[in-house]
């Protein structure tokens, strides 16, 4: 009879319908407290009439009588039938569970079953389980305040819609009514069931008062030590209650508050249960029933026996023990958790060090675990819901990192040597524990059939375990021996069993040690999810947000912070398939949790990182050649008398200084980051990742992420560039600052497991591209803006000379101070820089910056090359008739404004090649062995070849800074210029004519004084030396684009500048030509530059004497000075 009963199983089952029950009651409360979550049914103004009424009236609403107040309903009812039907199914599954609770505990009672918590521990836990379970359901539903009306607009709109009420609408509306006073309906049900749970209630009398001792008495115990007894450290940790060693306190004190609150008689009748009782609520102010929700346990037991005669004795005791927890709960679990700290850092260390011990003192993690958990959970519930007390420091812990920190570091020991643990067990379970049980089995007096089938069984199971299953990574599983256990109780603890479990404590004891050996094989997950699951911080995010800001604050607290994170990872664990809704909600706030904190985390770290490297960099810049010339002014008059300094002049610190100490306690600012960058790093070494909800959450990536946006921001910071005064760092000195920060970022590799290396290839890789991955500017962006905004601006307007001899620009002297020297920012020291900083994409994005203005210059030309269309073409017709030419000159209009144009064209071009030479330089120092086969590549490309794959080939060789014959960046730009409107024998005729209008303009330049040749520059003071590139480079783009024969065209550009040129000499008139030869030079620069002309072409129309002669006049205007 009794077999067939099935206590076990409906333990087993109805506590897990139970959970998922109160989850969902308590979802259905939250959901309806919250406005912007509410029902749109409760929310609806067309609703209010309905929902006052049903309140009023419920649950005898007449639906026929009042239809006017049930309007709203009516004409949405199906729309409310759909938005209630869920909660309604909820509410019936509250009938269903209680139905199920009080058959099974009336059963229970018939069988007059035996409890006791240290013999049949699974059967007392999960009897004792399923009444709090019950009540908390019971508690929670009565605090849905709108429960009344979503069950009775459910039953209206099912009326209106099917005529009928629901049949399950009496029971629900009148359960409701019944728990309108929850607390009093209560203790009358389980009035019956007090002895049954008292007797379950006071076996805990010697487990709680063990369980609940002040942190003196653990310390002087040396709690959870293994070094306190050497010898003994290899014995296995075992006793006669095992499971109740890691049972949670907070369990324990629901079930005997709530047990005798439920069965209260007893605490007037028993001296024992009254001494738990109070000592239950002598350390406790508040109560989780599940979730946030709590119970307010002194008051509810006041309010409760303050309606019930006779328990004026019981209210004084409650008052008294409210007093004392208020005045000494607090200091006490802060002591507990002090001591907890210090303990669970000794057991960790040990068994990190010898992780062997973890197979004999694995009861030890377990305890050490719950016994922090517990610590944990009393001060969450407490600190949000904090009495008004004198010591409120009591509720707040700082240090509550540095705990959470070693529950994660002992949980990832258990994991990580899960393998020894096992090892150790099976061979336990099998050589001894086996032995022991049939021992036991023999020793038996009676051994009915039944009980003999399944102790027979657990000893061949257990007695077939080998190492060999070990070490084959077989999956073990003992759910079947545990279960049979469980059952094993039930069938022993009814009155009158033929095997009376009671009698057998011998028995209840060696099966209580093998279900926690097997639990430790096959469930080390659920293990350490019943003893360490932290999870209810994942409903006070207020507690535990605050929690992580006062540990971030504490500087012995920052190698901890990793835990709050990390902690995360169990809120997954925390819900129930009976509110997957829930599910969605959790998943969210989890992970917002864990990314603030780990955002926070890695600000801090980054913050100390890059303030470091600042320092590094200020260090570094003070050996910068710039900052020299004071030493070498010293040096050089160090033989003369040393003048005395200026008084309250301070004598400048030579680089090194910082590094003498007088005194190495007194800590300077950089020690003091770097301490607590050691600290910031260490909370990395929890772990290298974990899994929050199905999200693999890696924290060093955040690290990371956080040092490449803070990077980006200081590289483009240390450029110094402003807009409105446009100044701006030279890029060499850029260069050095960015080489003494990744110098430094690189050290933090030693601190943790970061690949530094590809942060800083993607930072710099990102500072190549006009803007970053936050979209900010990049120093590629801010040298683009200032070579084109200042130094190509005023190099256009002469105030800057291209210096072809030196390789970089030169200012002009002026009476104005210039803002900079642009020698200072364009030599191949500083361009070489700046090809370092902003590479073939940086580069390749000035030069397409740089073609805009060529193309902008190029329309302005064609535009006046159409207005004097007519007149060309007669000049190219007519060049070798001086008097024809001399005429149609003086009717040509805009000569100089197309010889300065030309020039800016070819102050960029000559500023771009400097650029692609010194990035051929970068290039070939860095990948050699790339650049010569694009070098090779270039050089053999035929000039018969297709013109495409010859345009492929030199962007190639120009992307790699080389030089070519055809400007491909200029082809592609001129290209972009053709319209639909004017066809390519058009564009071809506007090409040659402005080749023409730029020949018989140039000795236009010997008027201008500026147009002198300087030997010491290598060029003319207003950069008509550029001419020479621009007129060789935009043609060979032009006719390239036209498909035209571009030394042909050349050729007949060289015919006429020379004729126009020669007639300068026949001008006898000194003033206006007096920069004549300086002048004639520049036919000389166009053939050298060019690859299409040579000397033989320029002689045939030029006479060679007269070159000869210009240089020989240039050069002997020029002074030279030595010394």
């Amino acid at each position: 009879m009794d077999y067939q009963q099935k206590l076990a199983e409906k333990l087993t089952i109805l506590n897990e319908r139970g959970n998922g029950v109160l989850i969902r009651m308590n979802y259905i409360k939250k959901l309806c407290a919250d406005p912007k979550l509410r029902p749109s049914v409760l929310t609806d103004k067309a609703m209010e009439p309905a929902i006052k009424y049903i309140n009023k009236k419920f649950p005898n609403i007449d639906f026929r009588g009042n239809i006017q107040n049930l309007t709203g309903i009516q004409r949405q009812k199906s729309e409310v039938l759909a938005a209630t039907s869920s909660y309604y199914d909820s509410f019936m599954d509250v009938i269903e569970f209680r139905d199920h609770v009080y058959e099974l505990l009336n059963t229970i009672d018939a069988c007059q079953c035996f409890f006791d918590i240290s013999v049949n521990f699974d059967f007392t836990k999960s009897y004792l389980d399923l009444i709090i379970t019950y009540t908390s359901v019971i508690i929670t539903l009565s605090r849905i305040d709108d429960k009344k009306t979503l069950v009775g607009m459910f039953n209206c709109a099912h009326e209106m819609t099917n005529g009928s009420s629901d049949p399950s609408y009496p029971r629900l509306g009148q359960m409701f009514m019944e728990y309108d006073h929850p607390w009093k309906k209560l203790t009358e049900e389980f009035g019956p069931h007090t002895r049954s749970v008292t007797t379950a209630l006071l076996s805990l009398r010697l487990v709680y008062p063990r369980r609940n001792l002040p942190a003196e008495q653990w310390r002087s115990a040396q709690l959870l030590s293994l070094l306190v007894a050497p010898a003994a450290m290899l014995d296995p940790a075992c006793c006669d209650t095992m499971a109740c060693e890691y049972l949670s306190m907070e369990v324990m004190e629901r079930w005997i508050i709530i047990g005798f609150l439920l069965c209260h008689s007893s605490l007037n009748s028993n001296q024992t249960s009254q001494d738990l009782w109070k000592m239950a609520l002598r350390n406790n102010i508040y109560l989780t029933l599940t979730r946030d929700e709590v119970l307010n346990i002194h008051k509810v037991s006041e309010d409760l026996f303050d309606s019930i005669k006779g328990y004026k004795p019981r209210i004084a005791d409650i008052k008294e023990c409210r007093e004392h927890a208020l005045v000494n709960s607090g200091a006490m679990h802060r002591e507990r958790r002090q001591f907890l700290r210090g303990a669970m850092k000794e057991l960790f260390k040990v068994l990190e060090d010898e992780p062997g011990l973890l197979g004999p003192k694995a009861l030890f993690v377990f305890m050490a675990l719950s016994f922090s958990r517990d610590e944990v959970l009393w001060l969450v519930r407490h600190s949000e819901n904090m009495p008004k007390i004198k010591t409120p420091e009591d509720y707040i812990d700082n240090q509550m990192a540095e705990l959470l920190f070693h529950m994660e570091k002992l949980r990832g020991l258990m994991r990580k040597y899960i393998h020894i643990v096992q090892r150790y067990y099976v061979q336990y379970l099998a050589q001894f524990d086996a032995l022991v049980l049939n021992d036991t089995i023999q020793n038996m007096y009676v051994c009915p059939e039944e009980e003999s089938v399944l102790m027979s069984s657990f000893v061949s199971t257990l007695s077939a375990l080998s190492i060999k299953q070990v070490d084959n990574k077989e999956e073990f599983d003992f759910r079947a021996v545990r279960l049979d256990w469980l059952r094993l109780q039930a069938y022993t603890s009814v009155n009158k069993a033929p095997l009376p479990l009671k009698d057998y404590p011998d028995l209840a004891k060696v099966m209580n040690m093998i279900q926690f050996h097997t639990k430790v094989i096959d469930s080390m997950e659920e293990l350490l999810q019943e003893t360490s699951d932290v999870s209810i911080l994942c409903f006070y995010p207020r507690v535990f947000e605050k929690m992580f800001t006062q540990s971030s604050e504490d500087m012995t607290m920052k190698r901890y912070l990793m835990a709050f994170p990390s902690v995360c990872s169990h809120f997954g664990h925390c819900g129930h398939p009976l509110c997957p809704e829930e599910m969605e909600a959790m998943e969210k706030r989890s992970l917002r949790l864990c990314v603030t904190f780990l955002e926070q985390i890695a600000k801090q770290t980054s913050n100390v990182v890059l303030e470091i490297c600042a320092e590094q960099r200020n260090l570094h810049d003070q050996l910068l050649p710039k900052h020299c010339a004071e030493n070498i002014s010293a040096a050089r008059y160090r033989k003369q008398k040393k003048p005395m300094p200026k008084k309250g002049e301070v004598q400048k610190e030579k680089p090194g200084a910082e590094s003498r100490r007088k005194d190495r306690t007194v800590a300077t600012n950089v020690d003091k980051m770097h301490l607590m960058l050691t600290e910031l790093c260490s909370s990395y070494s929890l772990c290298s990742d974990f899994i929050v909800f199905d999200h693999i959450v890696v924290p060093t990536e955040f690290l990371l992420s956080h040092l490449e946006k803070r990077l980006s921001e200081i590289i483009v910071r240390m450029a110094n560039y402003n807009q409105t005064t446009q100044e701006i760092s030279r890029p060499s000195d850029l260069l050095a600052g960015i080489r003494a920060y990744t110098a430094n970022l690189h050290s933090l590799s030693s601190y943790v497991n970061v690949d530094i290396t590809r942060l800083v290839k993607s930072v710099l890789l990102q500072q190549t591209q006009p803007l970053d991955s936050h979209g900010g500017q990049t120093v590629t962006t801010v040298y683009t803006n200032w070579f084109l905004e200042s130094l190509l601006r005023q190099a256009s307007n002469s105030l800057i000379v291209h210096c072809p001899t030196m390789h970089c620009f030169v200012s002009q002297t002026t009476d104005n101070e210039p803002t900079f020297r642009a020698e200072e920012f364009s030599d191949v020291a500083e361009l070489q820089a700046l090809a370092e900083l902003l590479g073939p994409y940086g580069l390749k994005f000035l030069s397409e910056n740089l073609m805009w203005h060529i193309t902008s210059q190029v329309s302005e030309l064609k535009k006046m090359v159409i207005e004097n269309m007519d007149i060309l073409v007669q000049m190219k017709n007519n060049f070798d008739k001086p008097e024809e030419m001399s005429n149609l000159k003086r009717r040509l209009t805009g000569g100089e404004n197309v010889l300065k144009r030309m020039t800016i064209i070819g102050v960029i071009l000559s500023f771009r090649s400097m650029a692609q030479n010194c990035l051929k330089d970068v290039l070939q120092k860095h990948c050699p062995y790339l650049m010569g086969p694009i070098e090779c590549l270039r050089d053999l490309i035929s000039p018969e070849a297709d013109i495409k794959v010859t345009m492929s080939v030199f962007e190639l060789a120009s992307a790699a800074g080389l030089p070519c014959d055809i400007d491909p960046a200029l082809v592609t730009a001129i290209g972009s210029m053709q319209t639909d409107n004017t066809s390519i024998d058009e564009e071809h005729k506007l090409s040659c004519l402005l080749l023409v209008y730029i020949a018989v303009s140039l000795p236009i330049l010997a008027l201008d004084p500026n147009s002198y040749y300087s030997r010491e520059h290598g060029g003319h003071n207003n950069n008509i030396h550029c001419l020479a590139t621009a007129i060789n480079q935009l043609a060979a783009a032009m006719f390239t684009v036209q498909n035209k024969n571009i030394e042909q065209q050349l050729k007949d550009f060289l015919l006429l500048a020379s004729s126009a040129l020669l007639q300068l000499g026949q001008n006898v008139d000194k003033v206006e030509s007096k920069n004549r030869e300086s002048v004639y030079l520049l036919l000389h620069m166009i053939v050298e530059e060019s690859p299409f002309l040579s000397q033989d072409m320029l002689e045939s129309c030029f006479p060679y004497v007269l070159l000869r002669n210009a240089y020989r006049e240039v050069y002997r205007s020029f002074v030279v000075t030595l010394g």
